[in-house]
């Protein structure tokens, strides 16, 4: 029996597994491909700007809303219904591109309630694992399913770059509404169970606004996903912030090639760091790949600033992007083991939206503090030349060099600080499992011992 369900889930996962992957590179390939028709067609990158906003804010304040919906309805429908209207949302972009009416305002309102949809879709999807997978290889199909956004990194702009040059950008779109059809083969094919009531999830029923708190009351009564979540916001924080200043900071000494190669070396970053885990499926103990990895990314990030050199630079971006590929699978695995079914798509919506609420505020704050604060300290006659600059250089980006050193200790900081507090260093072992682990061998063989000696005793 035990063989039996092991290879229907095993079924089931590759199914879903392969069906997403197929559509995220989809995804990419559309992505793509109207990033660079909102820029060719209006020379603004404030228009750009506002895709990203329209596809970043409606999903930061519905996502408690959404994980309470998601925990209610059926998964496998709710990722069904995400895809098509995602696809539904493509093809009507595709639709305006052919008759030339396509305008920035109808894009940002379309990629709008296609993030919302894809919002719906994650959170089920990731809410859904506990209920395929065993507890012990959560955190390598975390690591399957990020192999989609990682190929899509490398591959999407590569193969939409070549179907630009040969066909209308309406053609590239219809290529992901394939793998949305494809996609939603691959669903209807899937059997996902529902997830029994728990303790937990009777606790958190009501109405929908409860529900949609009750997210945060779970996480907040254990002080060690509370100390994991704000380990996310601050890897979050001082990523997003190494976003923006980066490209800034390589403009200073490398060309637009240069620049677009290290690009390209962070993609590979994650494909690699997700086969990494999907092979190896993460350390026995979760925790110490979420905070051994979160130094060696505060290590990296410290590399990105220490010298001018696009040699390091790349070398430290691959660090940086590999580790969160780990770090993202364990974390992953530790919310799905220690997060009751039935309540873990509102658990997961609250995990998602503070991560991505760190991000605006590091976009916002990041070309102030470049440009009027780090630069100026390391200027040709700054404050800082005399000294720090003996080091990591003076002239322009070295500032922001600074700032990105600065970040990544603040990084290796929070994981050392993650890891001398006992609620999170411990969290794996003082929050119950929701998901039973399997007994190792030799577990299994004292209890049969126990057993049988019972039995004999009673005989």
């Amino acid at each position: 029996m035990g063989q039996s369900a092991d290879k229907q889930a095993l079924r089931t996962f590759s199914i879903i597994s392969i069906g997403q992957i197929i559509s995220v590179l989809g995804t990419g390939l559309t992505n793509f491909a109207i990033g660079i028709w909102v820029y060719q067609h209006t020379k603004s990158v404030t228009n750009f700007g506002l895709t990203l906003l329209a596809i970043t804010l409606p999903s930061i304040f519905v996502s408690p809303v959404a994980g309470a919906l998601v925990d209610r309805w059926d998964r496998r429908w709710t990722m069904f219904l995400s895809d098509s209207t995602s696809a539904l949302c493509t093809l009507s972009i595709a639709l305006l591109l052919y008759l030339d009416s396509l305008r920035v305002w109808q894009i940002c309102i379309i990629v709008a309630v296609s993030a919302l949809a894809s919002l719906f879709h994650g959170l089920a999807l990731s809410s859904s694992l506990s209920l395929i997978m065993p507890a012990s290889q959560l955190a390598r199909a975390s690591g399957i399913l990020q192999l989609g956004p990682g190929l899509a990194q490398v591959a999407s702009p590569l193969l939409a770059g070549a179907m630009l040059a040969a066909m209308p950008v309406y053609w590239v779109l219809m290529v992901d509404f394939a793998t949305f059809l494809f996609a939603l083969t691959t669903l209807m094919m899937a059997r996902i169970p529902r997830p029994s009531v728990s303790a937990e999830g009777a606790a958190g029923k009501g109405s929908l606004v409860k529900e949609a708190r009750y997210g945060w009351t779970y996480i907040k009564a254990r002080p060690g996903m509370l100390w994991l979540l704000a380990l996310f916001a601050v890897n979050n924080f001082v990523l997003a912030m190494s976003h923006v200043t980066l490209t800034p900071m390589l403009m200073g000494f490398a060309s637009i090639e240069v620049v677009g190669i290290i690009a390209s070396v962070a993609s590979l970053g994650m494909l690699t760091g997700s086969i990494v885990l999907s092979v190896w499926g993460g350390p026995t103990r979760r925790i110490h790949g979420v905070l051994g990895f979160g130094v060696i990314l505060g290590i990296c990030l410290a590399g990105l600033g220490i010298r001018p050199s696009a040699l390091l630079i790349a070398i430290s971006v691959f660090g940086c992007v590999f580790s969160v590929a780990i770090i993202s699978g364990c974390s992953q695995a530790i919310l799905s083991s220690k997060t009751p079914p039935d309540i873990q798509g509102r658990v997961q919506a609250v995990v998602m939206m503070l991560a991505w609420s760190a991000a605006p505020l590091a976009y916002l704050m990041a070309g102030p503090l470049a440009d009027r604060f780090f630069e100026p300290l390391l200027a040709q006659d700054g404050p800082l030349a005399g000294g720090v600059g003996r080091i990591i250089g003076v002239g322009t980006g070295r500032g922001i060099g600074l700032l990105l050193i600065l970040l990544g200790m603040g990084a290796v900081m929070a994981s050392v600080a993650g890891y001398l507090s006992p609620r999170l260093r411990l969290v794996e072992d003082e929050l119950l499992n929701a998901i039973p682990l399997p007994q190792p061998d030799s577990a299994q063989k004292e209890t049969d011992s126990i057993v049988a000696d019972k039995s004999a005793a009673s005989a």
